[in-house]
């Protein structure tokens, strides 16, 4: 009888071990999805470039008025793994909705108004929206992609209302 007991005891403390991992086992859970894309390519391009967010601060409406704009904030696009045996340089395009107050920039949206983004290559040229950049010239290894993005009012005067904005372009590399 004290053997039946000892090994109902020793189940029974087994038993409860075993419930107290159970309930540590529900103490936290989550999920990681990890996604991309492979590509046919000389380059890969960085994680850290592929989603951006470019601050352009806060601009003084007065800064913009009659056509003005605000200083440049460069930005760059990295690209990682360049192998140059075939393709030597790549041409960027940057998309998106076009300015209605602007000419040639990219619209923003939100409560300012009467703005919109300029964005300009290494070389300070003003880049068209859907046209392609010059090609630069890529090295084998890793290379930086340079561009800057700038705040432009409207020449129309008394046109620009203060607010937040954002703007959003896509980009596409093309490789020659």
């Amino acid at each position: 009888m004290k053997c039946v007991k000892k090994t109902a005891l020793i189940s029974l403390f087994m038993l409860s071990g075993a419930a107290s991992l159970v309930q540590a086992a529900g103490a936290g859970q989550g999920t990681v999805t990890f996604e991309g894309a492979i590509i046919e390519a000389a380059c890969s391009i960085a994680p850290e470039s592929v989603d951006q967010t470019i601050g352009l601060g806060q601009v003084a409406k007065s800064v913009l008025d009659s056509g003005g704009s605000s200083e440049p904030e460069t930005f760059k696009i990295k690209l990682v793994g360049c192998d140059t045996s075939t393709l030597k340089t790549v041409s960027t395009t940057f998309t998106g909705g076009a300015s209605a107050d602007v000419p040639g920039a990219l619209g923003i949206v939100g409560t300012a108004s009467g703005a919109g983004i300029m964005m300009r290559d290494a070389s300070g040229t003003l880049i068209k929206l859907g046209t392609p950049t010059p090609p630069q010239i890529i090295q084998d290894g890793n290379n930086d992609l340079q561009f800057g993005a700038f705040l432009q009012g409207s020449a129309t005067p008394d046109i620009i209302k203060p607010g937040e904005f954002t703007a959003i372009t896509n980009f596409s590399l093309a490789y020659q």
